[in-house]
């Protein structure tokens, strides 16, 4: 029967905006299999619409839909106002974005909520952008939803989840402010970590082109500025490599004499340490960075200009003669080389194992077997890398131009610190300590917080 027809009809989700969101939004709905109905000021003018929706004006779109999505710019919602009573009883998804942050005294949601008091407002969604509707793949992909209506937010829910989105319940209607800043944010965890890593290049950069570039101008008039391209940026990448690698291990071991000195592990760290262990993995990762950039200039040294000039140089003036065959020179330069590509390769495991897609197939002792164990061990050849580029190059008076340590020296004092601290850490009387502390063996004090916050990679 028409009735019978009519109650299987599927569901009918009304859209206010004819913008790219709103065209893009309707579209997923459709092919999701839900009837959509756009509202808008112009239904006969308001440009082209997804196949199989519908155009009314606003009043005749939310009459028979339960859901209103609100796909229009805030400063366009005061005609929602005049609509207060067709909308009374719907399910409101504010789905707007700032510019920028605190661009308004209150959260957009709220708003609306003080314009349309009789529905039931529900921020979400607003991650979701018109390109990633219309073109990536929507499995899995997290949003956000708050609302002070538990019905409201889980009828939100049932569309989200259908159209394979993973949903997270922020709360009440009071979090969408936090909702509208989610999509300002610009890689708020890789902030710290490149800074870190702009400040050691510039500062390792201008060093190094004082002790090598200037000093040699200013000492012997020769100008080698074209070495700042390559053989200089050479320098500065590993240089700042090892460091970066330095400090994603460092907080762990500070965190671990934290432990000791309190004598407890249900205590805080420091706010400092906190933020420095929550960003590990992006110091890790422009470590790594730094690390492909140093390996690619090395291959490409052989092919450069200068080097071959000096060779044929050499050839054409009959000065290629043979000189004694230095065994210790070929045991150091070889080791040298071994340890770079035995380093760059452990480097490359422990960001491979960084992506979430191959740390969740890795159980937890697998993840931190690599994470510490392997990490540890590429600090430590790496850090021999350095020692044996060094070698007995601290003993010539000539490596300190102007009474100035070379880079490699100061490079090498991070790790060893960090590589000290840790063999500290694995003596037996401090070990037992730590296993003790780790079981909870040791009593807090009274009055003493016990918050679980521990320190991972011991």
């Amino acid at each position: 029967s028409m009735a019978d027809t009519l109650t299987h009809l599927p569901e009918l989700l009304c859209i206010f905006g004819t913008g790219d969101l709103g065209r893009s939004l309707g579209q997923r709905l459709l092919q999701t299999g839900y009837r959509v109905v756009y509202g808008s000021r112009r239904p006969h003018s308001c440009g082209p619409v997804p196949q199989g929706a519908q155009v009314r004006s606003h009043e005749a779109a939310s009459q028979s839909a339960r859901l209103v999505f609100i796909c229009v710019h805030r400063e366009h919602y005061d005609f929602l106002q005049t609509l207060a009573p067709q909308l009374k009883g719907k399910v409101l998804v504010d789905l707007s974005n700032n510019l920028k942050k605190d661009i308004y005294p209150e959260a957009n949601a709220v708003y609306l909520q003080r314009l349309v008091p009789g529905a039931a407002v529900v921020k979400g969604l607003n991650t979701l952008s018109a390109w990633t509707l219309q073109n990536g793949p929507l499995a899995g992909k997290q949003v956000f939803l708050c609302g002070d209506s538990a019905e409201a937010k889980q009828a939100v829910s049932d569309v989200a989840t259908r159209l394979s989105l993973s949903v997270v319940d922020r709360g009440s209607l009071s979090a969408a402010r936090e909702l509208e800043d989610f999509p300002l944010r610009l890689f708020p965890e890789w902030r710290l970590p490149l800074r870190v890593a702009l400040g050691l290049t510039a500062f390792f950069f201008f060093y190094l082109l004082i002790r090598d570039v200037i000093y040699a101008y200013v000492e012997k008039g020769n100008d080698i500025s074209f070495r700042i391209m390559v053989s200089l940026a050479n320098k500065v990448f590993p240089i700042v490599s090892l460091i970066m690698l330095s400090l994603c291990y460092l907080p762990g071991v500070l965190a671990s004499f934290f432990q000791l000195y309190r004598g407890t592990k249900y205590r805080c760290f420091p706010d400092w340490l906190d933020r420095w262990m929550l960003c590990r993995k992006q110091l890790g990762l422009v470590a790594l960075g730094f690390a492909f950039l140093h390996a690619i200039y090395t291959f490409i040294i052989p092919i450069r200009y200068a080097v071959r000039h000096k060779l044929i140089s050499l050839m054409k003036n009959n000065k290629s003669t043979p000189f004694d065959f230095d065994k210790t020179e070929a045991w150091a330069t070889d080791s040298f080389y071994v340890m770079g590509i035995l380093g760059f390769f452990l480097y490359v495991l422990l960001g491979l194992s960084s992506l979430p897609s191959v740390g969740s197939a890795l159980s937890w002792r697998e993840f931190t077997f690599i994470q510490s164990k392997l990490g540890h061990l590429t600090l430590v050849i790496c850090t021999v890398h350095g020692y044996i580029y060094g070698w007995n190059k601290f003993l010539r008076p000539s490596t300190y131009k102007w009474w100035t340590p070379p880079g490699y020296m100061l490079c090498l004092v991070v790790p060893s610190i960090v590589l000290v601290l840790k063999l500290l850490l694995l003596l037996p009387c401090v070990d037992r300590t730590v296993t003790r502390i780790r079981q909870g063996w040791e009593r807090t004090e009274p009055g003493e917080e016990r918050d679980e916050i521990k320190a991972t990679n011991l």
